[in-house]
C-alpha cells in the first residue's frame, strides 16, 4: 500500500453501511483504515477491499483514541464514523442505561473518532457522522436511535465550529430506513409487538417514502464519497439527508 495517498478512517467498516463505504472510497483511491471490535470481521472485509488496513478498537470505549492513532501513519483526508446501534425500543420500555449507551456510542464514539485523527488531519479533511432519520424525525417506537442520532447531529455542528478555522469539515449523513439485514431484524421485533408480520411491516416503512422504496447501502456510500469533493466544504454543519422523500417538515 502506497503511504503517500490519503487515508480514510473507517469505524463500523465490518456493518451494511461500512462495507459499501469502504468498496466505494477505495475505488476513489484512498487508503482505508478500518476500525472494528474483533479482527476475524475485519479479516472478511479485506476479502472485498484488497488492500484494506486494519484497527482492532472498542469505539465506545477511550481506549480506542490511542488504538486508532496508533494505526495511522500518514495524512487522513476522511473520518467517517458509523457504528450500528442494537433494536429500538420503546420509549416507554427503553432501560435508560441502554439510552446512555447509545449516546455514548453514537457521539462519545465520534469524539474518540476525532481525538484519534486530530493531529493527522490534512487540511481540506472531512468528519462524517452517519447518524439517521429517527434523529430528525423522532418516533415513540425507536427512542435509543433517535436520541443517539439527535445528540450526533447537534455535535457535528459544534465540530464544524471548531474544525473551521483549520479548513476542515464536519458532515452528516442521516440515511432514512435501509433495506440491510438490520431492518429486517428490526421489523420481526416491531411486528411481533404489534401483532402483524415483518413484511407488512416493511412495507408500511416503504410507503413513508414518496419513492415507496428504502435506501440502500450503496446511496450512502454514494453520499459519503461525494463530500470528497471541494466544493463540499461549503455543507459543513449540514445534514444531507438520504430519506427518500420521508420528511414532511421544513426545512
Amino acid at each position: 500500500m502506497t503511504q503517500n495517498k490519503p487515508i480514510a478512517v473507517l469505524v463500523g467498516a465490518t456493518g451494511d453501511f461500512g462495507k459499501a463505504i469502504s468498496v466505494r472510497l477505495a475505488a476513489e483511491g484512498l487508503r482505508i483504515v478500518a476500525v472494528g471490535r474483533t479482527q476475524e470481521s475485519l479479516e472478511a472485509l479485506k476479502k472485498d477491499v484488497p488492500g484494506l488496513e486494519t484497527c482492532v478498537a472498542d469505539i465506545s470505549d477511550d481506549s480506542s483514541i490511542d488504538a486508532i492513532k496508533a494505526a495511522l501513519d500518514g495524512p487522513v483526508q476522511l473520518a467517517v464514523h458509523g457504528p450500528g446501534l442494537a433494536a429500538p425500543g420503546h420509549v416507554t420500555e427503553l432501560a435508560p442505561d441502554a439510552l446512555a449507551a447509545s449516546v455514548n456510542i453514537k457521539a462519545g464514539g465520534m469524539l474518540r473518532l476525532t481525538r484519534a485523527v486530530d493531529s493527522h488531519l490534512m487540511e481540506g479533511a472531512r468528519l462524517v457522522g452517519i447518524a439517521g432519520h429517527y434523529g430528525l424525525e423522532p418516533t415513540d417506537y425507536a427512542c435509543a436511535a433517535g436520541v443517539a442520532n439527535a445528540s450526533l447531529i447537534a455535535l457535528m455542528r459544534q465540530l464544524s465550529m471548531a474544525y473551521g478555522p483549520r479548513g476542515i469539515s464536519a458532515h452528516t449523513v442521516a440515511p432514512g430506513p435501509a433495506d440491510t439485514p438490520r431492518l429486517h431484524r428490526i421489523a420481526e421485533v416491531r411486528a411481533r409487538d404489534n401483532g402483524t408480520t415483518p413484511e407488512e411491516v416493511l412495507e408500511h416503512m416503504k410507503a413513508d417514502s414518496s419513492l415507496k422504496t428504502l435506501v440502500t447501502p450503496e446511496q450512502v456510500a454514494w453520499a459519503v464519497a461525494s463530500l470528497l469533493a471541494p466544493e463540499a466544504i461549503a455543507t459543513t454543519g449540514t445534514v444531507l439527508s438520504l430519506d427518500g422523500g420521508r420528511r414532511r417538515g421544513m426545512p
